[in-house]
């Protein structure tokens, strides 16, 4: 079957997609669609890229239309997400469909006020796309209940218990009838995501449709082994090359760090992680897509769902913690077809663990040493010719933990999570060791309440992370 008419999509929708130049099913779309389409619950497992999003709102909005009427706080169909941004992808691929049918629709996540949520809920609104956070919150307060729910979605199902949100997705999903359909969608499957399978799906399909990485002619993996001092210098290189990059850090602050310093190099660049306020990674990410910025400094939260088109190169400033987290951020790029590069980047006391990680990932990389800070190498993983934007602060690394490439405290709040922003170098002053202003931790938000993820539903869960030394560090 090469259409979507032909897999049982109804017409309109297939129109639909066709106005937006998407004519033939992906792997996982022409593997699932036919059964969820016919109401069955189901598994699917699709590596990230792979169209799995089309693959569950596709069946989510051909099963409401023509339905009952939806009720005041009740929604009809239940989409959840482990990000803001995911989110607020799989809404804006919603939409058109939505609008097709005559369904509404509204997201429901942390960072933003809940008055317009709150408001859209009270009109009445057929499809939900949520955060497990704050919907339990509205639920809580009584703004919305999930009793005439008729389909249930779980995306990134392996994601959603990595972030340790299993507890808030097994108590949503009991509120949901037990006669709806639920699909749960995934891009690896664990034992974590069996054990949601066991207890809320009914007699399930399985599909496992797709390789769990891209194949080699499509991503290619470097190792590049480097001196801590040269860091900077090499990462500063090859995200001045032509072609939008996602550099991943370990924390927040190294990846509010990075982004000043690659700034002040010249380099248009935008950070993305759960210190800065919705509206900032909203414009940062948006930023990012425009064209505006050409690299984007992340930590693992736009390791999932983030679907930025035309991603060259990806980046381990940081080296992941384990193997899956290798993956998902590699999948920023070779998706749809197309080819990308992957770099990590290793420090001797680094480079066993990096090994490890690799082998685990089933990854056999290309191993470069590079002794200073330029390498022939440098110009083949990132091709093109060096274009820098005018530098917007000192052009050299300020001085500060770790030698030369550790940030300074920005000038003032104001300067936090501005697209873009850099501030001038400040004096160094002691490292605090306590208080509010103690360094950050991995990209971790604060759980809330009794065993529930925060409400923010922002990043991971707050379970331990090992972490490898990060030369990107602030004061």
């Amino acid at each position: 079957m090469n259409s979507f008419t032909a897999l049982g999509v109804p017409a309109r929708l297939s129109e639909v997609l066709a106005g937006l130049g998407i004519e033939t099913p992906t792997g996982i779309q022409a593997a699932t669609l036919p059964d969820s389409l016919a109401g069955r619950d189901l598994l699917g497992r699709g590596r990230t890229g792979s169209g799995k999003t089309y693959a569950f709102l596709l069946p989510v909005v051909a099963r409401l239309s023509g339905g009952r009427r939806r009720r005041p706080g009740a929604p009809r169909a239940l989409i959840m997400a482990p990000t803001r941004e995911l989110a607020g992808q799989i809404h804006e691929a919603l939409a058109p469909l939505a609008r097709a049918s005559g369904l509404t629709t509204c997201t429901v996540f942390g960072g933003v006020g809940q008055n317009p949520q709150v408001a859209a809920l009270r009109r009445g609104v057929d499809v939900v796309v949520a955060c497990p956070g704050r919907l339990e919150d509205l639920i809580g307060q009584g703004h919305c209940s999930l009793s005439d729910v008729e389909v249930t979605v779980v995306d990134e199902a392996d994601h959603m218990a990595d972030l340790g949100f299993l507890p808030a997705i097994r108590r949503l999903l009991a509120r949901t009838p037990e006669g709806g359909q639920r699909l749960f969608f995934s891009a690896t499957l664990d034992r974590a995501v069996d054990v949601l399978v066991h207890q809320f799906l009914s007699d399930p399909v399985t599909h496992d449709a797709d390789p769990a990485q891209p194949t080699s002619d499509q991503m290619t993996h470097h190792v590049l082994h480097v001196e801590r001092d040269h860091r900077l210098a090499i990462l500063v290189d090859l995200t001045s090359a032509p072609g939008r990059t996602i550099v991943f850090t370990r924390t927040k602050h190294g990846a509010r760090a990075l982004t000043r310093q690659l700034t002040r190099n010249g380099v248009p660049a935008v950070e993305l992680h759960g210190n800065l306020g919705q509206s900032a990674r909203t414009r940062n990410l948006q930023a990012f897509h425009d064209g505006h910025a050409t690299a984007l400094v992340a930590t693992d939260i736009a390791a999932r769902g983030i679907h930025v088109d035309g991603i060259t190169l990806v980046v381990h400033a940081d080296p992941p913690v384990e193997h899956k987290g290798y993956l998902h951020r590699s999948g920023r790029t070779a998706r749809a077809g197309h080819a990308g590069t992957v770099v990590t980047l290793t420090t001797t006391d680094q480079a066993r663990d990096v090994r490890a990680l690799t082998h685990a990932a089933g990854i056999k990389p290309i191993t470069t040493r590079i002794a200073g800070s330029t390498h022939p190498i440098l110009a083949e993983l990132a091709p093109g010719e060096r274009v820098h934007a005018e530098p917007t602060g000192p052009t050299t690394p300020v001085i500060g933990i770790r030698g030369s490439d550790a940030p300074t405290r920005p000038r003032s709040r104001r300067d936090r999570g501005r697209v873009g922003a850099a501030s001038g170098p400040t004096k160094p002053g002691p490292r605090p060791t306590s208080g509010r202003n103690r360094p950050s931790p991995p990209d971790t938000p604060v759980r809330t309440g009794a065993g529930r993820a925060g409400s923010g539903s922002a990043g991971p869960g707050s379970q331990s992370v090992v972490a490898f030394s990060t030369g990107f560090r602030s004061r």
